[in-house]
């Protein structure tokens, strides 16, 4: 059992966080006013609060909401539990995601004391279920979610590129025309979500995805043209480990055939761990031509990527 120090947001990017004392959490979002809220696994950050304390007898002079974490409690080692563990306060029930970060740029606090503990200490967490957390608020561990049984359907996690899309202010059309080709060619579709065109976010996304094993396949739609904000080719070529160019040239070649301006995608397609990434076009209709004319395949190496089938010569 722990209990809830500071409840803590930042209204923009970039902004250290402030105690708010009190605050509502959305299901399958985040924090209500938070900047780092949205549909993905980082929605909310926690801090255990003696880890703070220890930091602070180093001579740090740090205030709530300092590290970027939204709570902090007391009286729970985050660090030493595993992804899955579920927390519940109230009616809020937090599932933890992530265990740490990658720090890319080091913030005021390392610059200062030549350390910063969120990278290591602190953990993140999806909201599974909303509802208001106070300070003072007493917080329960409980345990991990059971793992689902495994079937016998490859699984497929849709990732949308787009500022417009994930601000609310577009609707995506591209990543439901993505679940129904899959879902019809005999895939579960186990995960969607909105991005910004941010390339940090993206490989996070990405890289939890496949370091939880939660799908076998990711494909990505958007951000793959000229536009100074495209990046998603960049945020995948950083997170895999072997590259697939086999893939996206066969796309380009096929599209080639409708539109010479195919030839302007910069989608890219690899391997992380053991789990496929392929990048597919923005609009809907270009999804749907290069998506079908390779998925007949990718079932194939999918399944040499898993373990479940051997390669062949013909």
């Amino acid at each position: 059992m722990g209990k809830i120090i500071a409840v803590c947001i930042s209204e923009k990017k970039g902004t250290q966080k402030k105690n708010v004392h009190m605050a509502e959490f959305i299901k399958e979002y985040g924090i209500k006013g938070d900047a780092h809220a949205g549909k993905w696994h980082r929605q909310v950050s926690l801090l255990s609060n003696d880890k703070i304390e220890a930091f602070k007898n180093r001579g740090a002079e740090v205030a709530e909401g300092a590290f970027g974490e939204n709570l902090i409690v007391e009286g729970i080692d985050f660090r030493s539990l595993p992804v899955g563990t579920r927390f519940q306060c109230n009616d809020v029930l937090l599932e933890l995601t992530q265990i740490g970060k990658e720090c890319h740029t080091g913030c005021e606090i390392y610059h200062k004391m030549g350390d910063c503990i969120m990278p290591r200490e602190g953990v993140f967490a999806r909201v599974l279920s909303g509802g208001i957390i106070r300070e003072g608020d007493d917080m329960a561990v409980l345990e991990a979610a059971s793992v689902k049984m495994e079937t016998d359907k490859l699984r497929v996690a849709v990732i949308t590129s787009s500022d417009s899309g994930f601000a609310g202010e577009r609707e995506d059309i591209s990543g439901p025309v993505i679940c129904r080709i899959v879902k019809e060619y005999g895939y579960e579709v186990v995960h969607q979500t909105i991005l910004p065109d941010d390339m940090t976010m993206l490989c996070d996304e990405m890289k939890y995805i496949c370091d939880n094993h939660t799908a076998d396949l990711i494909l990505t739609t958007g951000g793959t043209g000229f536009s100074q904000r495209d990046c998603m080719p960049e945020a995948t070529q950083k997170v895999v480990e072997r590259m697939v160019p086999g893939i996206p040239e066969a796309m380009r070649a096929y599209s080639m055939q409708m539109t010479k301006r195919s030839m302007l995608s910069r989608a890219a397609c690899g391997i992380r761990k053991s789990t496929l990434i392929l990048n597919l076009p923005g609009s809907p209709k270009a999804v749907e031509e290069c998506l079908t004319y390779v998925i007949t395949e990718l079932e194939h190496g999918l399944k040499i990527l898993i373990g479940t089938a051997n390669n062949c010569a013909r």
